[in-house]
């Protein structure tokens, strides 16, 4: 049954912030951060201005995949605390308006989760059943692999069971039979334990293929419509707090994200996976139109619903919707070693700032835009400080180093000895937490992180960005990327110029009415426009925010 009249709205001026606990803030020094020292950085969450924590995975995990093989849905990896430590954690964020949205990674177990063990025991148990099997060699062993060069099949024949399992991701995590009713009314219960303990809403991890639904021995159903369970699970959460939240990790084709959205009934936020890769491409070429076109292609989104940008999350920087040749511009610009800075044949395993060589200029371009398209920011931690990577580590770890708050032993992260620490602290070059690091950048007027806090304080305070209509101006420069938000009467326009080179741009405005055009970010004096159009200076890699003011005094 559909609960529309409880239907949640998105809170389109949000501010998301993603972060990984174990390596965030260490209390008892066991080189591994934790709840406890979370909570102490709750203070500093709140004056950075963010609304929303995104949690990465915190349960019980061999730790085989940063903790996204999960073995026990109901309680916190003991590392980094305990349940009690959580619902502190929780009930600190609530204080400061600050909602948790946490990852829910039900596509799959570890092979270590008792449901699977449990299956291994006996076939006849209902837990057979909550996987997916196939007692006959599938035709194709590698169909479908996520991880190529890592990853060497997506069904793996297990001896004890005798036959076939699949798993789309890592052989240890094993793909949850979601046809299976159990399966589901399993999920459902998952979902209601975070959320009676103050969770907000979920992100849903790899959600095309949680609704894949693929054929196997045990299938109990055949869905044509996969989508329905996304339904489902809109309808579970609506009923048991209206205002809850679903982000959906999907890196479709464009043609296929409206279906995410389905005029709001279904998930209120989907990643722009399609906007993120093309902001790249426009980054890399300084040109606006690779730009201009994704936000032209994409579905627009119901009045419940919102993308969520981003410069960089947690994985890699993946790239595979461009052409080879525009990945190639992109890898020349950002990732010249692709030997050492590329992964799975698709994207990038760089943190944003050294792709920009640290150059504060193109930084704050970059996360000016993240501010002011259309959709919700979502900051990956660190990235207001324009923390480095640490290439060497394997996999996808250079951008997952912990953060980095002093000049103190390990930058503050922990006063565990190095060998004890969960990732190492980037100590070498520019990057290095003696020389860039929250207490620096605090005393630094300059600095990327005040710069930050003075953006976002600027972004909450123009609700047009996020819940306005907009529209692309015309500047006749094929550099810059120029559009206006209008919500309730009000507008705002921004300006970025993705070239290194200063230009003057031409805005094509109303004709009928004096305007005055407020800088909200530099000093300098208002501009009045009268007539149809007027000229802007722009610096190489600048940026403007103006508010319109149809009244000049």
């Amino acid at each position: 049954m559909r609960n529309s009249h409880v239907r949640s709205v998105v809170d389109k001026n949000a501010i998301l912030y993603c972060l990984d606990v174990k390596t965030y803030k260490d209390s008892n020094g066991d080189g591994i951060g934790d709840f406890v020292g979370l909570t102490h950085k709750m203070d500093y969450l709140a004056g950075l201005g963010i609304t929303c924590i995104w949690l990465m995975p915190f349960y019980p995990s061999p730790n085989k995949d940063n903790g996204y093989d999960v073995m026990d849905y109901y309680n916190v990896d003991p590392r980094l605390g305990t349940l009690g430590d959580f619902v502190e954690f929780s009930r600190r964020a609530e204080e400061r308006g600050i909602r948790i949205i946490v990852d829910l990674v039900v596509n799959h177990t570890s092979d270590q989760h008792p449901w699977f063990q449990a299956a291994l025991q006996n076939k006849d148990s209902r837990y057979w059943n909550y996987y997916l099997w196939s007692k006959e060699k599938p035709q194709d062993l590698t169909a479908g692999i996520i991880f190529p060069g890592f990853q060497e099949a997506t069904w793996t024949y297990h001896p004890k069971a005798e036959a076939y399992y699949a798993h789309r991701f890592y052989d240890h995590q094993v793909d949850l039979n979601i046809t299976n009713p159990e399966v589901r009314a399993e999920i459902q219960k998952i979902m209601g334990f975070w959320l009676a303990l103050g969770v907000s809403g979920f992100r849903i991890d790899a959600a095309p293929f949680l609704i894949e639904l693929r054929q196997a021995d045990n299938l109990l159903e055949k869905v044509d419509d996969p989508y329905v369970y996304v339904d489902e699970l809109r309808d579970f959460l609506s009923w048991r707090r209206g205002d809850a939240i679903l982000l959906a990790e999907a890196n479709e084709p464009v043609e296929e994200l409206s279906k995410y959205f389905k005029g709001g009934d279904r998930m209120q936020m989907l990643f722009n996976f399609w906007g993120n890769q093309r902001l790249f491409l426009a980054l890399a070429q300084e040109k606006a139109t690779p730009l201009i076109q994704a936000f032209q292609e994409l579905p627009p989104v119901p009045t419940t619903g919102q993308w969520a940008n981003f410069i960089r999350n947690h994985d890699e920087l993946t790239l595979d919707k461009l052409s080879n040749e525009q990945q190639e511009a992109i890898a020349a610009e950002f990732a010249p070693d692709k030997e050492e800075m590329w992964i799975f044949d698709r994207g990038i395993r760089r943190r944003f700032a050294p792709m920009v060589k640290g150059d504060l200029q193109r930084l704050q371009l970059a996360y000016s835009l993240l501010l002011t398209l259309p959709g919700t920011p979502v900051i990956n931690y660190g990235e207001e400080l324009g923390m480095g990577d640490d290439l060497s580590l394997e996999e996808r770890n250079p951008a997952r180093t912990p953060m980095q708050w002093s000049n103190a032993l390990n930058g503050g992260f922990s006063t565990a000895s190095a060998d004890q620490l969960v990732l190492p602290v980037i100590s070498d070059d520019k990057y290095g937490y003696k020389y860039l690091n929250v207490s620096i950048q605090r005393r630094d007027p300059n600095s990327l992180l005040n710069w930050m806090e003075r953006a976002i304080r600027l972004r909450k305070e123009c609700p047009e960005f996020g819940w306005g209509a907009w529209q692309i101006l015309e500047t006749n420069h094929p550099s810059v990327f120029a559009h206006r938000c209008e919500w309730q009467g009000s507008v705002v326009i921004a300006i970025h110029n993705l070239a290194k080179t200063d230009c003057a741009v031409t805005l094509m405005l109303k004709e009928d009415i004096n305007q005055c055009l407020i800088d909200l970010f530099y000093d300098q004096p208002n501009q009045v426009i009268a007539g149809a159009s007027h000229e802007i200076q722009i610096k190489g890699y600048g940026h403007h925010w103006f508010r319109v003011d149809n009244s000049p005094v």
